[in-house]
């Protein structure tokens, strides 16, 4: 019943914790952590022996290599080869570089600094990736390439896991030599995909998605325990069997059979490592601590920094890069608990290695504040660059962000013969266009300045293109003040700016996504069988309502109970309205006729 209230324990403060955290953007790593001190010995201590549970958790990061693995196609790491094995390796070498020789300094052994140094040159994967979606960066120059380094400290995880038995000082005698593991190594990579496709495509006959699971399970975990029988880690093992499936026709089930076992688990992981942290060494000792995590977030934020700088990074892209960066990651525990259990670094440097990590990613969130406050005040400060000479003749029409939007309508445009003057804020991506053979010009079309330069009083037409919806509203606001005689056609981003746009005057306008919307509700239609006639019928029907409907409830958005009960009204006449025309129509509407009838 111990072990039955303890599991009961661990769910319940993950369960109330971990989304708040989240919720607060410090991440679940972070989450899980607390919420490990909480229960562990320098808290409630509902748990007494977390080394019992970090056993048992371990298999968290066991299965988290495995999907690791399912993601490294081949294919995927040949496109990115530059920015992972260039940036990527700049990043690990040199932080970790400067990280050994610290270690050296501070009194450790090279064994000891070199398994030290790299693993605190890593960084959490869990807390970036997702700060950087939510924050919509992924895709900028910074988050792409900060993708990339990422990825290739997850690739370095593998052979550092992989030589930590081999440096063991504790080996038994009678262990088993390095030699059979590479040999045991090299026949599972020569022989493992043909045999798993072989057993995939088996249990997929059987239809059984529990079937389906155990075999998943069965992999990763015998893979792991083969690796760690033959002298090398279990973790080189689920990852060689995650790459061995990555091309195979069952890479996204494999990985939705495991995810859920593998979070869980990954969350009991650091749940232990946060029930091993010794607080009582931020007590015993403040000022070594905290000098320790600052000095070693100022080495890894300064290092990569430095070092981007040095290879052409722009400063705010460098700036940005470290300071994500900065941090210590999760894989970190791992190393570090592994080192512990094999004698590789004594036990006092373990613990202070561990806090320092965790209070790392602690911090990580403030950094991010940080580099918007530099950004702002340096945006604050600088004078904005004047824009580009403009064309000396007017053009019928100017487009105004010249983005994914503006430059499709520019294309078409430049098709007919039709001549057009592009605007656009974002210099890198005037560049761009222009090696591609497009002509566009570097200026704010939000400034009053900028559309006289570009002579929009004497267009016919201007295309309002741009994304950012409070920039796109003053835009459309000056156009209409000032050249009320030139017609908007603007992209409104979503259903709100819609409204806002109308408020504006500006009536030829279309939501980005709304007909491709559309045209994928179509083609589901005719997959589910309805005659393409039927479906296009019900789609013609549902875009004249909405349009309609956009009109009606200008006047309403602004009371959301109002806007609430307008919408469910509406639906309730469309699906009325369709089922009358429906009717009317005939026999179209009938589902097809079996083969078999």
């Amino acid at each position: 019943m111990q072990s039955v209230a303890t599991f009961a324990a661990l769910l319940a403060v993950a369960v109330f914790l971990v989304p708040f955290f989240k919720r607060a953007g410090l991440g679940t790593v972070l989450g899980y952590l607390v919420a490990g001190v909480l229960i562990g010995p320098w808290g409630a201590s509902v748990v007494h022996d977390p080394e019992n549970l970090l056993h048992t958790a371990e298999l968290g990061v066991v299965l988290l290599l495995f999907i690791i693995g399912l993601e490294l196609q081949p294919s995927r790491l040949w496109a990115l080869r530059k920015p992972v094995f260039g940036l990527g390796a700049l990043q690990f070498f040199g932080v970790g570089a400067l990280l050994i020789g610290v270690a050296r300094l501070l009194g450790l052994s090279w064994s000891e600094s070199v398994l030290a140094g790299l693993a605190l040159a890593l960084s959490s994967t869990a807390f970036v990736l997702p700060t950087l979606a939510e924050r919509n960066e992924l895709h900028s120059r910074y988050g792409r390439e900060t993708f990339a380094i990422l990825l290739f400290q997850d690739l370095m995880v593998i052979p550092l896991l992989a030589l930590l038995p081999l440096l063991g000082a504790d080996k038994p005698e009678g262990g088993v030599s390095p030699v059979v593991g590479l040999v045991v190594l090299g026949i599972v990579i020569a022989i493992g995909r043909p045999v798993l496709d072989r057993i995939f495509r088996h249990v997929s006959r059987i239809d059984s998605r529990e079937m389906f699971t155990a075999a998943a399970l069965a992999t990763a975990l015998g893979l792991a325990l083969l690796m760690e029988a033959s002298g090398l880690s279990m973790s080189l093992g689920a990852f060689v069997a995650g790459v061995l499936l990555s091309d195979s026709d069952f890479r996204h089930e494999l990985e939705g059979s495991i995810a859920p076992f593998q979070g869980l688990l990954m969350g009991f992981f650091f749940i232990a490592v946060g029930m091993s942290i010794n607080l009582g060494m931020i007590v015993q000792h403040p000022i070594n601590v905290i000098a320790f995590t600052f000095g070693l977030l100022a080495i890894k934020g300064f290092g990569l920094y430095g070092l981007r700088r040095m290879v052409g990074g722009a400063a705010k892209v460098s700036r940005m890069q470290a300071l994500a960066l900065a941090q210590c990651g999760e894989f970190a525990f791992v190393l570090f608990g592994a080192a512990r259990a094999n004698s590789l670094l004594p036990v006092d440097v373990v613990e202070q290695l561990t806090l320092s990590v965790a209070l790392s990613m602690a911090i990580a969130p403030l950094l991010f504040i940080i580099g918007d406050r530099i950004n702002a005040r340096e945006a604050a400060n600088q004078p904005e660059q004047p824009a580009d000479d403009m064309p000396d003749e007017p053009n019928p029409v100017v487009i105004a962000g010249f983005g994914r939007v503006g430059q499709i309508i520019g294309r078409i445009l430049r098709l007919r013969g039709v001549p057009f003057t592009a605007l656009d804020k974002d210099r890198d991506e005037v560049d761009v266009v222009r090696r591609f053979g497009a002509q566009a010009y570097y200026g704010n079309a939000a400034h009053l300045e900028v559309l006289d330069a570009a002579r929009v009083g004497e267009a016919k037409v201007f295309v309002l293109a741009i994304d950012d919806i409070e920039t796109s509203l003053r835009c459309a606001e000056l156009v209409r003040k000032h050249f009320p005689h030139v017609q908007i056609v603007a992209r409104a981003r979503d259903r709100f700016h819609a409204y806002r746009l109308m408020d504006l005057g500006v009536t030829l306008q279309m939501r980005e996504t709304f007909k491709s919307s559309l045209a994928l509700a179509c083609m589901t239609f005719e997959a589910l069988g309805k005659p393409p006639e039927v479906a296009s019928q019900i789609i013609d029907l549902f875009a004249r309502n909405d349009q309609e409907l956009l009109k009606r409830q200008q006047a309403l958005y602004h009371d959301e109970s109002q806007l609430i009960q307008s919408t469910k009204d509406a639906h309730m006449e469309l699906v009325a309205l369709l089922e009358q025309e429906l009717a009317a129509a005939g026999p179209p509407e009938a589902e097809p006729e079996s083969p078999k009838a």
